[in-house]
Order: C-alpha cells, then structure tokens, then sequence
C-alpha cells in the first residue's frame, strides 16, 4: 500500500478507532496518526499499545494539518466535536465519520464545518460487542460494507480519496440518502440491538422466579442474545434517541409481526409458523453466501473439546 494521506486524526480510540488505527499503521496508509480522546487514562491506554504518533486529550490540536479526520464517537457527541475541531481544520481537509445514524450526525456538524473543508459522513458496517482501544484489531473492517452518505455537492475528488482509503482497509464501499440509510439500519442492527436489550433484561427480572436458572441453562439462543446486549450502553442509547423515528417505525412493524406469530402459535396454526420459519432460513443462507457470516456449527466458536 502506499500513503493516502499524510496526516490522519482518529477523534476517538475504541473499537472502531483502535482498529482503524492498527490497520492504518499496517498498510502504511500515513505518515502519521494523531490520536485524541477526552479520557487521559483511554488515551495512555492508546499510547501503551502504541495506536499513534501522537497523543492529545484535545480534539481541536488533533486536526491541526491533518488533511483527514475520522470521528468516532458515539453519535450523540457529534456536534460537541464539530464545533470543538472547525477553527483548526486544514483548507482540503476531509472529516468523515463512522455514526450508526447518519440524519443526526449531518445535523448536527454540517452547520459548523469550513466551506472550504470537505465534510463525508460515512459508517463501516464492522464491530463487535466489544469497547474501548483494547477491543481493535487489524482486519476488521475486511470484506464489510463502508456506506457514505455524502451532502448536496460534495466534491468528487475527495469522495474519491475516502473511498480509496475504505478500500485500501479491505471494504466494500455504497452511497445511499441519509434517511434511507437510518431506516435501513434501524431494521438490520438498531432492532436486533433493542430486542436483546429488552429480552436480556426480561430474563434479568425473571432470576429470582426461576432461581437464577436462567443463567445457569442458557442455550444458544439466549447467550446469542447476551452477547448484543453487551454492547456499549452510550453508544446504543444516543442510537436510540438520534434515530427515533425510524426504530419506532420499525418496532411498530416488528409488534405486528409478533402478533401474527402469537395469534398463529395460540390458534394451532402450524402451516402460518412452517412457513414464517422457512422463510427466515433462507435469510440466513443469504447473509451466508454474501459473505457476511460464516456457515460453520455455533458460529465457528471454539469449544474446550476442540482445544484438548
């Protein structure tokens, strides 16, 4: 690979910045990485594993001649960066982010971003349930989606240069309208993320009914679930109130759904309930063979017999 860029900030180090971090430095995509977070024990935690170049608590030093800047923060925090980071960005300078919701996010730092500054929301469909720079790691974003969602006249160079840098990472790389993004999303992550939630959370009232067995016997389906609802808190909660519309646009469709299944469960309906579950089957197949997930038992888990 060679250098895209000669200064790139990552305003933010958890997963998603950590892992840009380590993939940038592995590809030699820049001559340095300036690396900033609020928190000084996260950001000598960064420096420890050697994330940057350079390390500041400050965001607004971080962008100084840095021609792009990769926010990754959770999206709520949006507008606090934008405003803190607009007086120190560069002429040229690309700012990009990786925000779940993309409506909010434009909202909230197209207003205070330089005319002459070339402002690309972006999300990388890539993460775990995991937080903070130790949870990065190279090769996370390989073969995943990077959807842009770039505002009225966005300039065509640059939308080339952040596209060229999502591919150098190993991604796939789409354009789609912000609204349509945030609806698209709300049914593919933020509701799956809000369902767990709700049923961890269910069987967590449930312990002492069934004295702590829901723990003890978890099965596949439920532990599949805790691992969701493992995510962090902040980042899920500021999805939740910055993409209000369209999850509860999905929640709406989601509780009729439920009530067909649960009228054709309580009405013996067996033909209703082979028929749904096939259909879903075939989903999964599809995810499979679009290479979004690997068709191996337990989802390639290891097992302690596999390790003896």
């Amino acid at each position: 690979m060679s250098v895209l860029f000669d200064r790139i900030a990552l305003i933010g180090i958890g997963l998603i910045g950590s892992s840009l971090a380590h993939d940038i430095r592995r590809l030699g995509l820049t001559k340095e990485i300036v690396v900033a977070t609020r928190s000084a024990d996260t950001l000598k935690r960064a420096e420890e594993l050697g994330l940057g170049d350079r390390y500041t608590t400050s965001s607004a030093e971080a962008v100084k001649h840095a021609d792009l800047i990769i926010v990754s923060v959770p999206v709520g925090a949006s507008e606090s960066v934008a405003k803190e980071i607009a007086g120190n960005l560069q002429p040229g300078a690309i700012v990009t982010d990786v925000g779940s919701t993309k409506a909010s996010v434009i909202a909230q730092m197209h207003p205070h971003m330089p005319e002459n500054v070339h402002f690309i929301p972006g999300h990388p469909l890539a993460g775990t349930e995991k937080s903070g720079p130790d949870a990065g790691f190279p090769g996370l974003f390989e073969g995943r989606w990077c959807i842009f969602t770039p505002v009225a006249g966005t300039d065509e160079t640059a939308l080339k240069r952040l596209r060229g840098f999502w591919e150098a990472l190993g991604s796939k790389v789409d354009e789609m309208d912000a609204e349509h993004h945030d609806k698209v999303l709300a049914i593919v992550s933020h509701l799956p993320h809000i369902i767990a939630y709700n049923i961890v959370g269910t069987a967590d009232d449930l312990e002492t009914v069934t004295e702590s067995e829901v723990i003890k016997y978890s099965a596949s389906g439920f532990r599949d679930f805790t691992r969701l609802a493992a995510s962090d808190p902040t980042m899920w909660r500021d999805v939740c109130l910055h993409n209000r519309d369209a999850i509860l646009e999905m929640l709406a469709r989601f509780s009729e759904d439920l009530a067909y299944l649960q009228r054709a469960i309580r009405w013996g309906e067996g033909d209703k309930i082979f028929e749904l579950f096939t259909r879903t089957r075939a989903i999964r197949r599809s995810i499979v063979q679009a290479g979004q997930d690997v068709d191996a038992p337990d989802f390639g888990r290891p097992h302690l017999l596999d390790k003896k």
